[in-house]
């Protein structure tokens, strides 16, 4: 049986002509006989399924490594609870006292941890965030417990930092308003905590980009793609005019929305747009101004509003 992935030439005569003898694990040469190699390693499986209930029981590999698991996903339990009551009486017994005797001879990381990635479970349901970001800050969790950084603070403080840092590595735009409202924890809380663990566990985060922020806000406002697109244009040119550095990038991405949403005729109130976006109206004014001053966008609202008037 000759394995056509195999390409490879006989040293002796040249030919490629070639037999691979699973069975032996030896590569011969079919024109003159030499074995050109031998004690092969198969890593192919060495049963067959037909099914997939026999795929199942036939595999011997689990689950990948996790860290939204206090053990990774590699920890055994005592028994399985549908299994313990198949059992007598005596062993049903024995089994639930070794099962309890399990937990309670648990460290105290891991029976932090348990709580701890229940609780980010749940707030990461809460944001809509993907697998991706709640596995992230789930590494960056455990890391902070391991160094002993959760100590004086709350696990659910730590929780809405360990988020809000995997959901600016990941660049998905989360605020910290909503961190606040999805952990219970204060605004100030989070951030505090926040630039606490990724000093201490020394992870680089680059700024926010406002543009990440334009989809979530444009369907909140049921604003047209048009409108979109060209606020996404307007705040490029705020970057490359540096505009954008030093102030948040909410605020920005909102009054380039304001302005997009002007030019387009789908007026939207300051009041709207910041409360969409988590900031106050004066800092969608500020930045507003600023907006139309540098990048003389005053001569074309003013066209537009000329051109309302006369239809």
């Amino acid at each position: 049986m000759v394995d056509r992935d195999y390409v490879k030439k006989c040293p002796e005569c040249g030919g490629i002509n070639l037999f691979f003898n699973k069975e032996k694990g030896e590569v011969i040469c079919k024109d003159c006989g030499l074995v050109v190699e031998e004690k092969m390693v198969d890593f192919g499986q060495e049963w067959r399924e037909f099914d997939s209930a026999q795929s199942e029981q036939r595999r011997r590999t689990g689950a990948p490594i996790t860290y939204t698991q206090y053990d990774q996903g590699l920890g055994t339990e005592v028994g399985r609870k549908a299994d313990l009551y198949n059992l007598g009486a005596k062993t049903k017994n024995k089994f639930f006292r070794l099962r309890k005797w399990q937990y309670r001879i648990s460290t105290a990381i891991e029976r932090n941890l348990k709580l701890a990635l229940a609780e980010l479970k749940r707030v990461s349901s809460y944001l809509k965030l993907p697998k991706s970001v709640e596995e992230e800050a789930a590494r960056i969790y455990t890391l902070a417990v391991q160094r002993g950084l959760v100590r004086g603070r709350s696990m659910e403080s730590v929780v809405a930092g360990a988020l809000y840092a995997a959901c600016r590595r990941h660049e998905v735009p989360r605020t910290l308003d909503e961190l606040s409202e999805a952990s219970g924890i204060e605004e100030k809380e989070v951030g505090r905590t926040y630039r606490f663990i990724t000093r201490e566990l020394q992870i680089t985060i680059l700024p926010s980009n406002p543009i990440d922020y334009i989809p979530r806000f444009s369907s909140s406002l049921k604003l047209s793609p048009k409108t979109q697109s060209k606020s996404v244009e307007i705040i490029e040119l705020a970057q490359k005019q540096e505009l954008t550095s030093g102030r948040g990038p909410t605020g920005i991405a909102a009054a380039g929305l304001y302005v997009a949403a002007l030019i387009n005729g789908e007026k939207r109130t300051q009041r709207e747009v910041a409360d969409v976006a988590g900031v106050t109206e004066v800092t969608i004014r500020n930045r507003y101004k600023e907006l139309l001053e540098k990048l003389d966008l005053e001569e074309e609202i003013k066209k537009l509003k000329k051109k309302v008037k006369e239809d």
